[in-house]
């Protein structure tokens, strides 16, 4: 039952499904027991009496308990199916729900496949042993309670061997079940080949471009070689008590009455020894059928705990790290500090006691080698990740002093690569502010050079992108997220490599997007272009997480440091040509 309650737990409103088709389940078992009661009698009435009448009589009652022992069964797995399948669906709903709130430091260190086969594998575990066990976990273990009551009702022999056949099953059952450990190991193992597959699955496309061999996926390969070991050890281990318990109650007969023979001529009543002998073998197999369920009920028993553990590990993981939001709703400035911040991706040390301030409706660039901390810096000021010490400060106060909706609204990220609905190109801006007017999201759009895309297509603003409607190119989907940002109002806006890949044929129009944008808000950008960056009101050159030059651009050259080395390497990068000797 600690099981059922873990479980339980996720369906609430289903729950009385649970307990009513484990008491509909136990009613099932009674009637069936019962019902062979009415066979015993009717045997003793036919065989031993003689009296057809009074058989025929129970045979009716026979039919009666246990087709009743057969639809209540049959109810009580309808019940637990619904509760099972309700369980599915809120284990991977409350999944969802988390992914949708989890920190991004999260989605870095774990990987997409990992996450959900976890959330689908393990959802799909908790299936068998709610679906099915609840129902057969209440027969298996009352059925041979009412089977030992019914074997001393019908005599002490029946009792004596029903006893016998029960303790040897029990002492065979638990080898036959296998340790604890060793399913755990089990488990961890057929986990890491599921993630492994996946991985490998995902880095196909490598393997095809670059001819790398199977053997450089040592991960997958080692994953493989544990799972297949563990799994043949384990077969292994309950190969010998599985074939002693088969022998035992499928050798049964044999084992009985061939010696049994040699004794027939010492028998009372050889009619009413044979009535005894036709019940055994019927709650023997009755007794067999029941252990077999407690050996699956422990195993699915096992799994479904096994699963919910790791889905609630995960659940647990998903809120880790998360930035946590205070009561304040407005800025008295945005005027930006970095306090001593330190931050980290699992063991790798990005930032490390970083600090500087930055003043409000100004433009900044973080520039820096790949690595540097750039991004991280970006992200961290979005909200996007919770520091590991230190603090981030707005206004004058830390960022977790505010509310998640202030911090929502007051903070404009432009990325890279932006990402599009499949909704209208009106829809994709309007959702920046759903309290905006048409006239507003339109004004937006032009700020952001985005009436030149509109007038391409004949339904202009409606035109649905995506699979159902138009393509648009990087350099489009960039200006359509500026307008988005422009029409959110944000006093903070970051941009994060926002032009790296735009095409030339677009770059006018995007510069002069950023520059309505940009308008009167404190801006921090990113970029490898170094031209985009020359006209900033200062520039942050980062090294290792630390803040290693700062200044405009004519004094930073004049210093010869680091940015005037990134400077030169990305003018030498810029007039590299390919000449035509070299392409020969």
């Amino acid at each position: 039952m600690k099981v059922y309650k873990k479980l339980f737990k996720y369906v609430p409103q289903c729950m009385i499904n649970g307990y009513l088709s484990i008491i509909i389940s136990g009613v099932s078992a009674f009637f069936m027991v019962f019902g062979y009661y009415f066979i015993y009698l009717f045997l003793r009435e036919a065989v031993v009496r003689g009296d057809y009448e009074n058989a025929g009589y129970f045979s009716i009652r026979i039919v009666m308990y246990l087709t009743l022992s057969a639809l209540l069964y049959l109810i009580s797995g309808i019940l637990s199916h619904i509760l099972a399948f309700r369980l599915e669906t809120n284990l991977r709903k409350k999944g969802i729900d988390g992914l949708t709130d989890s920190s991004f430091r999260f989605f870095d260190l774990h990987s997409s496949g990992y996450i959900r086969k976890t959330i689908d594998d393990n959802a799909a575990k908790t299936h068998t042993a709610v679906a099915h066990m609840l129902p057969d976990n209440s027969q298996a273990f009352l059925v041979p309670i009412f089977v030992l009551v019914l074997s001393f009702a019908i005599g002490p022999r029946v009792g004596a061997t029903i006893v016998i056949l029960t303790v040897l099953s029990g002492l065979i059952l638990k080898g036959m079940m296998g340790s604890g450990e060793f399913m755990k190991l089990y488990q961890a193992s057929l986990d890491r080949l599921s993630s492994e597959t996946v991985e490998y699955v995902r880095g196909m496309q490598v393997v095809k471009i670059f001819g790398t061999r199977l053997k450089s996926f040592k991960a997958l390969h080692k994953a493989i070689t544990d799972y297949s070991k563990y799994a043949y050890n384990y077969s292994l281990s309950c190969k010998k008590p599985y074939v002693i318990y088969q022998l035992i109650f499928l050798g049964l007969i044999a084992i009985i009455t061939i010696p049994l023979s040699f004794f027939l001529t010492n028998i009372g009543n050889p009619k009413e020894a044979s009535v005894e002998l036709i019940m055994i073998f019927f709650l023997s197999g009755v007794m067999m059928v029941s252990f077999m369920k407690i050996m699956w009920a422990s195993m699915n028993m096992f799994n479904a705990n096994y699963a919910v553990d790791n889905l609630e590990k995960l659940y647990d993981r998903m809120q880790e790290d998360k930035l946590s939001y205070g009561e304040r709703n407005h800025f008295d400035n945005f005027d930006i500090e970095f306090d001593n911040v330190s931050f980290s991706y699992g063991d790798n040390k990005v930032l490390e006691n970083l600090s500087f301030s930055l003043e409000e409706k100004k433009t900044y660039a973080l520039v820096g080698h790949s690595g540097s901390g750039k991004s991280t810096v970006a992200k961290l000021l979005s909200g996007f990740y919770k520091v590991d010490s230190g603090a981030i400060k707005i206004g004058g106060h830390p960022l977790e002093e505010y509310t998640k909706e202030a911090v929502v609204s007051n903070i404009s990220f432009v990325f890279q690569d932006s990402k599009l609905f499949k909704k209208s190109i009106y829809e994709n801006v309007a959702m920046a502010d759903e309290k905006a007017k048409r006239e507003e999201v339109m004004h937006a759009m032009k700020l952001a050079g985005c009436d030149e895309i509109i007038a391409k297509f004949k339904e202009k603003e409606n035109t649905i992108i995506g699979s159902k409607g138009v393509y648009l190119s990087g350099g489009e989907k960039q200006r359509i997220a500026i307008a988005r940002a422009i029409l959110k109002k944000s006093p903070i806006v970051i941009m994060d490599e926002a032009s790296a890949s735009i095409d030339a044929d677009n770059e006018y129009e995007l510069q002069k997007a950023f520059k309505n944008l940009m308008k009167d808000k404190t801006v921090i950008m990113i970029a490898h272009r170094m031209t985009s960056i020359q006209n900033v009101d200062e520039i942050l050159v980062l090294e290792n997480g630390k803040v290693v030059e700062r200044g405009n651009d004519e004094s930073l050259v004049r210093k010869q440091g680091l940015y005037s080395k990134l400077l030169s390497l990305y003018e030498t990068a810029n007039d590299w040509r390919i000449s035509n000797e070299e392409l020969l």
